[in-house]
């Protein structure tokens, strides 16, 4: 395991950034950290696909299909733990088709979203998201953060916050990129899922188990999302040579969910986590 090395931002500053290695936490942070108030200016880009709903080349059409997929797994991982449904609140909500999804399932349903423009697209959809995190007294009996911790700003602040506002029986889904996969060791710097400064950190199993257990919460279980190493394959190809290359975007993800058969190290995990 490297302590430190240098990855570039491939999507918008072209920056180099070092990921520094913390062993007792096994994951790693990206350094320099960026300002709260420069950190939004690494988002504003009309390529961003999280904060749009575009469909202008196939790699989007490919991506918004995708979505469409995963927004019925999603939502039939919510029920499989809370079949009475409930009020869920999902963090990094985009554009707001998981929310407008669950909605039409019967889900009490909040949302939070920092960037303007996905809120603006969630709202032509009647989903109305908050800017910020609700400090009001309610409390979620599902919180659902889609490959949005590594984007958190105060890690340890956001932990805290989602254990004081779970519900007692409440279940908390964290979807994150796995930097033990096969994906991530074959791509190596050109990872697309290191993406830095916008990830500012990067989990194994072993960190975000240990990160919650100090939180006095437990992973109850962890679900591979497969379609990520492909995702995931396909963007670190052109980071690599510079073009979309299908067939060994497709070639290395279907080695990644191999490999991950055995070890369960996917390139993307899904973690089923509540109260102690």
């Amino acid at each position: 395991m490297k302590n430190t090395f240098e990855v570039k931002d491939h999507s918008i500053s072209g920056e180099s950034f070092r990921l520094e290695y913390d062993e007792q936490l096994h994951m790693y942070f990206t350094t320099p950290k960026p300002s709260k108030e420069k950190l939004p200016s690494y988002y504003a880009s009309e390529d961003y696909i999280s904060h749009t709903d575009s469909k202008r080349s196939l790699f989007e059409k490919m991506y918004q299909v995708i979505k469409g997929i995963t927004l019925s797994r999603k939502q039939k991982l919510l029920t499989a733990y809370l079949p009475q449904k409930g009020h869920l609140l999902d963090i990094g909500a985009g554009t707001g088709d998981f929310l407008e999804y669950t909605s039409q399932k019967g889900w009490t349903i909040s949302g939070v979203e920092p960037n303007e423009k996905a809120r603006t697209l969630a709202q032509q959809k009647s989903i109305a998201l908050t800017e910020h995190l609700p400090e009001n007294t309610t409390s979620y009996d599902a919180i659902t953060m889609w490959h949005v911790l590594e984007h958190v700003y105060d890690l340890d602040d956001q932990l805290h916050w989602l254990k004081k506002k779970l519900s007692k029986e409440g279940v908390l889904f964290i979807a994150v990129p796995n930097f033990e996969s096969f994906d991530a060791i074959h791509y190596k710097t050109d990872w697309a899922a290191y993406d830095v400064p916008r990830h500012l950190y990067h989990f194994s199993k072993k960190s975000i188990q240990q990160l919650f257990e100090k939180h006095e919460m437990h992973v109850v279980k962890i679900l591979p999302m497969k379609f990520d190493a492909y995702y995931v394959s396909l963007l670190s190809e052109k980071y690599k040579s510079g073009r979309m290359n299908y067939f060994k975007a497709f070639w290395s993800g279907y080695k990644s969910n191999q490999s991950a058969r055995r070890s369960g190290a996917y390139s993307s995990l899904i973690y089923v986590i509540k109260h102690k």
